[in-house]
Order: structure tokens, then sequence, then C-alpha cells
């Protein structure tokens, strides 16, 4: 990354310039205001240093002129004690922040990298918001990873085809939602969408739910009673944990598939049904089968076509997306101000394993977006569990005993100043006789 050092102290650039360097970053200085707006009319720099007092113009005029220009330049403004009232008025006109004289090469380092960090994450919250503007949604659905868009093809082929659908998928990965894209993008559309959960009802209350039943059929029957499947006449039935479904109850939606009728709970005429079934299942239906749990003829007619909808680790790099789809959408819930995430927190959320799929990542979000404090989301915004990953990710990597941390920054500098020694001594802030020492003690002397 570019940056710019406009004061008219050339000491002062120079410091600057090699405490940059040794960071990566492409450094150019400038001696006064002209020459440096004259270069910014052919290069871009998206962090600029701006002494506040110059010789031939006011820095806040270069600052003025700058972020008039290149809206997204980080600008950091140079200033003695005396002027620091001044600079905090270059921040209300949109300067990142200030470092006085004389600075210490740990602020600028800091102040450098945080301006990057910062540039770096406005530049990927653009292009998610440009990935969702695209339309790598389908009918609620995010993602851009090879995994989903093969996802969002299978589903719009099959919505045009009034066959049944077997959903299978872990929880949380969005089978109810896959089932809604299925019937909204169908001819099926303008009629009636009903979800229904196998799991956990007794055969009789499944029953009743499904097929309805006739005044008088049992105990409590005083009225007939519309079933599910017959009031969603020309539409979709999603039937969720289809592999819960007890065995006598296969048996009727097998009848049902096979027939296109249903018969009420106590009722003798047959109903015409004109419905899709789209399945859906966290279980192998074949070893169900095997095991003597699930009708084989039953999982022959529902599974006329299988999606297999993957876990989120398998498509981590629709995470950054999903994280901007629900930042999005619960700062419009809860009326914040919150637009983004900060680099350690995504890192965190990058390395989670997500037992709980999409669905506890938006909880996760849903959270993060109602405790945090400004535009970014933090790392302390995140759930305690979470939290602790902090020092075995982003932090974690930089964990190393101190002498390995030196021995590594020596050699860099070293690398940088190709060998020079009393220039790295300058650079390390450690006398010419130390940095021999330490040459010798980690076997750096690269002129035996």
């Amino acid at each position: 990354m570019k940056i710019a050092i406009i004061d008219d102290e050339e000491m002062a650039c120079r410091h600057i310039k090699r405490v940059l360097d040794a960071e990566g970053f492409e450094v150019e200085y400038f001696l006064d205001g002209h020459s440096f707006l004259q270069r910014l009319g052919q290069q871009n720099f998206p962090i600029v240093f701006i002494d506040l007092h110059l010789p031939d113009m006011n820095g806040m005029e270069i600052l003025i002129r700058v972020k008039k220009r290149f809206e997204d330049t980080e600008a950091i403004i140079i200033t003695g004690n005396a002027s620091i009232e001044t600079a905090v008025d270059a921040i209300k006109a949109g300067a990142y922040h200030y470092i006085t004289k004389p600075f210490k090469r740990h602020d600028v380092r800091l102040l450098a990298n945080k301006a990057r960090k910062k540039i770096e994450l406005l530049t990927e919250n653009r292009a998610l918001r440009q990935a969702l503007g695209r339309g790598d949604t389908i009918a609620g659905f995010v993602g851009s990873s090879p995994a989903m868009q093969d996802i969002f093809a299978m589903i719009k082929k099959v919505a045009m085809v009034n066959c049944n659908v077997l959903l299978q998928a872990e929880t949380g990965t969005g089978k109810q939602m896959a089932a809604r894209a299925i019937h909204f993008l169908s001819p099926r559309k303008d009629n009636a969408f009903i979800a229904f959960n196998c799991g956990g009802f007794a055969e009789e209350l499944i029953a009743s739910e499904l097929f309805g039943h006739e005044k008088g059929a049992f105990t409590g029957a005083t009225a007939t009673k519309i079933g599910l499947l017959e009031s969603a006449a020309g539409g979709t039935v999603f039937l969720d944990e289809i592999g819960e479904m007890p065995l006598a109850m296969q048996v009727k939606l097998l009848h049902v598939l096979q027939e296109r009728q249903i018969f009420r709970v106590g009722g003798t005429k047959a109903i015409d049904l004109d419905i899709r079934i789209i399945a859906a299942t966290n279980k192998d239906l074949k070893k169900e089968v095997e095991a003597g749990s699930f009708r084989e003829d039953l999982f022959y007619r529902l599974n006329v076509v299988t999606i297999r909808l993957p876990k989120l680790t398998e498509r981590k790099d629709d995470i950054p997306l999903l994280i901007s789809h629900f930042i999005e959408k619960f700062r419009l819930a809860f009326n914040k101000d919150t637009r983004q995430i900060s680099p350690q927190a995504l890192d965190i959320l990058l390395h989670y394993h997500y037992p709980g799929n999409v669905r506890e990542l938006e909880n996760i979000i849903q959270r993060a977006v109602a405790l945090a404090e400004g535009e970014s989301i933090q790392v302390r915004d995140l759930p305690a569990d979470l939290r602790k990953l902090a020092f075995t990710t982003f932090e974690g990597e930089d964990l190393l005993p101190l002498e390995m941390m030196e021995k590594q920054h020596i050699t860099k500098v070293l690398d940088i100043t190709g060998d020079n020694r009393k220039l790295s001594s300058e650079i390390l802030g450690i006398p010419l006789t130390t940095l021999w020492r330490r040459i010798k003690k980690y076997g750096l002397d690269k002129k035996k």
C-alpha cells in the first residue's frame, strides 16, 4: 500500500519512511505541499502523513483537497504539542488521527497499520455489498462459493419440474429456505406454501394436522377440520424431519404420493390433491431403510431429486458475505449504526466450526449487532466461547517466544537494509555493538 509523507523536515520524513518501509509500505515523501499535490495528480496514496505547518501552504488545506478528491484516503496529521487543538480540528475535517513530534517508531507503525486495516475492511465490505447487489442470492439465500452456486443452479432447474424433492442437510443449513426457494421459483408460486415438522408429534396428531378430520371423528372433534395437505391445494407442502415420521404415517403418506388423494380422519370420501411434496431430513434415509425404520417404497417416492445442502464449514468463502448480509438485516431491525466487522472479530468467525451452521452464525451476528457500540462489531461483542478463540487464531499467531520474535525482527531489518549494520542499528534503536552481539548469537552473519 502506498503512503505519502508531507513534511518540510527531511530528517522526519526519512525517519517515518524507514519505519514504514520495514512494514511493507511503499513510501514517498515531499518537503512542500505543491510538490505533493502535483504528484497526487498522477498517483493516489491511500494513507498520507501531513504536517500542519508547511512553508508554502497550510496542512489543513492539503487535507481538504485530498479528501475532496479521494474520500477514502486516511490522513494522519503531524503536529507539535502546541498545535493539538488544530489537530483535533483536522480530525473533525476528516483526518484519521494525529501524531505529535517528536514521535516514536511504535506510534508511527501502529497508526499506519490501523489505517491500512481500516482501508482493507472498507474495501472488503464494499466488495461484499457489490456481491449482494449482483444477485448472489436466491429467495433469501446468500452465497457466492462454488458449492452454493451449484445449489442455486439445481434449485432453479428443479423448481420448474413438478416432481418431489428430498433435501438432505444438517440442522441450520437452510432446508426450509431452500424449499421456499423451489416453491417461489415454480409455477405454484401464487398458491400456498405450508411447512410441517414431522418430529416430536404423536401419530394421531400428525394424521389430524396433515389430513384433517370429520366432525365426530373422535372425542373433541366438534367440527370438520381441513388438513394441511388439503389446504395447500395447488401449492407446496414442506415436510421437515421426514425421517422422524412414524411407520404407520409413512404408509398413509405413501398413499398420498401414489394416488394424489387423501381421506380425512373419520371420513370415507376421497379428496383429490394437487400438491407438490418437498421433504427434508438430517438423517441418512438409506441407512434408515436398512435399519427398518423408514419404508423403502416411500424413500424412492420422495427421492426423485435429492439436493444436499452444504454445511457452513464446507462453504467458508461465504462467511464474510453472510456476515455482511446479517449485519445489514439486524442493523435495520435494531435501528443501529453498525455496518461492518473488525478484522479481529472476522478472523475469529472464519476459524469457528459452527455446529449450528448458518442459523448459528445468524444468531451470533444478531447478538453482536445488538451489543455493538459504533459502526463496527468488535471481539468484545461476540459470545464468550468465541472470544477465547482470539488466542488461537488472529492473536495466537504472534504468541512466539521472545528470542524467536527478536531473531525474526532483526533478520527482517537486515534484509531490508541490505545487511547495512549501522542503518539497521538505527532502525532497531540499539547500539551497533549490541546488534553485533545479536547477529553472532542468532547466527545471522551473512559475511562469513
